[in-house]
């Protein structure tokens, strides 16, 4: 089980490696339960941000307000 876990912590990490580390480690943390309810299947490099994104009615406030931060800059 911990492996899985690490799995997708590296997915979600390498997710929002194209932001800047400070935002991208913002957006991480805003994101991580929402990310672990709605997206854990989703693999490195296959969409997680798309995920969250496609569930956006769902997620929490501070989540969707990441990832609005992260696509204004």
């Amino acid at each position: 089980m911990s492996k899985l876990l690490s799995f997708a912590a590296i997915a979600f990490v390498v997710a929002f490696s194209g932001a800047t580390s400070a935002q991208s480690a913002e957006t991480r943390g805003a994101c991580k339960a929402d990310y672990d309810k709605f997206c854990a299947g989703i693999a490195p490099g296959s969409g997680i941000v798309a995920c969250l994104n496609a569930k956006r009615d769902q997620l929490s406030a501070t989540c969707k307000a990441a990832l609005d931060s992260r696509k204004k800059k």
